[in-house]
């Protein structure tokens, strides 16, 4: 069997390399298209091949302009003409073209047109709410496209449920959890280029962008922080968003020492560096359906603080402290006890250790993702 397997803007990397790797062990053919590699990029193609089919010319030029406003848009016009007008010979000669991501659904539209009759098409819907409320013209008319699929991947049955209202075919929607993932892992350098914790640390990880809370957590740590309680935080990640009012309000309040931002886009071994320097990690999600950041961090065993949103909602209470979505208040009494002690952070972060090794791995993702093809093609 011939896969093309696509996200245009490697928004999954970790986990199309994960899934293309685990399929291609299977005797799946697989190619990977996406955009040109950046420095920060960690996929080292394992038995499938890697074509960097999209966002050719604007990847070319964004470190001579910047990824502003000039960036976008030239992105947006190179990627509405590759689906308009490029080649899609990769993606219609395979058995199966499988969309990970739809970075710009008008665009997309048209390539799925192309596509449609010529063969079998797969999308996996990471989350419902594909943009989460924040995307403007990016997602305008996504929903429509998910009616040209022939099968809907999601991860867990909140998905499901929410597509299920919108009013699609419970037929075509095929339930495959998601497994746990490892990043690239941090050598002496990385771990160098972190410093090392003086008092417990908090991290945040991972793009910063409104749905992900980073403003509830702030909020929680300054009012622990004004009650006089020592900890550090730590925030890992490319903002999506405007934060400098936000790390105003941690300076202004005289907290500006207990507070670490590398804001970048961050490499797979830096990240795999902060997570391995901090005693805590903090997920206060308003929404989210499945996250590939909380997996990623299971294997490193450290006491985990999540909202009650999406797939958040249905983890052993052991495994971590769930907080109500978009509350504060709650977040601060939540992540006290952990500030407070040793004890209660190393038996949170072995429960969770222990949680990510117990669930399921590429290899089960790979067969099922496979049968599901196979249920779509005949073959």
């Amino acid at each position: 069997m011939k896969v093309a397997m696509c996200d245009p803007s490697l928004f999954t990397g970790r986990y199309d390399d994960s899934l293309c790797a685990a399929m291609a062990a299977e005797g799946v053919e697989v190619t990977l298209l996406g955009r040109p590699m950046r420095e920060t990029d960690a996929i080292v193609p394992q038995g499938y091949r890697y074509e960097p089919r999209f966002f050719r010319r604007s990847e070319t030029l964004r470190q001579r302009i910047g990824e502003g406003r000039a960036f976008r848009l030239l992105k947006a016009a190179e990627y509405g003409l590759s689906c308009a007008l490029g080649d899609l010979t990769p993606l219609a000669r395979a058995d199966v073209a499988h969309m990970q991501w739809l970075p710009l659904a008008p665009a997309d539209r048209i390539m799925l047109r192309r596509l449609k009759g010529r063969t079998a098409l797969v999308h996996t819907v990471h989350n419902a709410d594909a943009y989460h409320a924040d995307a403007g013209v990016q997602g305008r008319g996504y929903r429509g496209l998910l009616d040209m699929f022939d099968a809907l991947i999601v991860h867990g049955g909140t998905t499901r449920t929410a597509l299920e209202r919108q009013g699609i075919d419970p037929k075509r929607i095929h339930v495959t959890p998601h497994p746990p993932m490892r990043l690239a892992t941090a050598g002496t350098e990385d771990l160098a280029q972190v410093p090392d914790a003086v008092l417990p640390r908090l991290l945040f990880f991972g793009t910063i962008r409104p749905y992900k809370g980073v403003d509830l957590l702030l909020q929680a740590c300054l009012s622990l922080w004004s009650a006089g309680h020592r900890f550090e935080l730590v925030l890992a990640g490319k903002p999506f968003m405007d934060i400098a009012p936000l790390l105003d309000s941690v300076h202004a309040a005289g907290f500006g020492e207990r507070l670490i931002a590398d804001l970048a886009f961050l490499t797979e071994q830096r990240l795999d560096a902060h997570m391995a320097k901090a005693d805590i990690l903090v997920f206060p999600y308003r929404h989210i359906d499945s996250s590939g950041a909380f997996l990623s961090a299971l294997h490193h065993g450290k006491a985990m603080v999540t909202s009650d949103a999406g797939m958040f909602a249905g983890l052993p209470e052991e495994v971590a402290v769930r907080t109500p979505a978009g509350n504060a208040p709650a977040l601060a009494q939540a992540l006290l006890p952990l500030v407070e002690s040793a004890a209660i952070r190393q038996a949170l972060g072995a429960r969770a250790r222990t949680y990510g090794d117990s669930m399921g791995n590429w290899k089960d993702m790979a067969l099922a993702t496979i049968a599901i093809y196979r249920s779509v093609t005949g073959k």
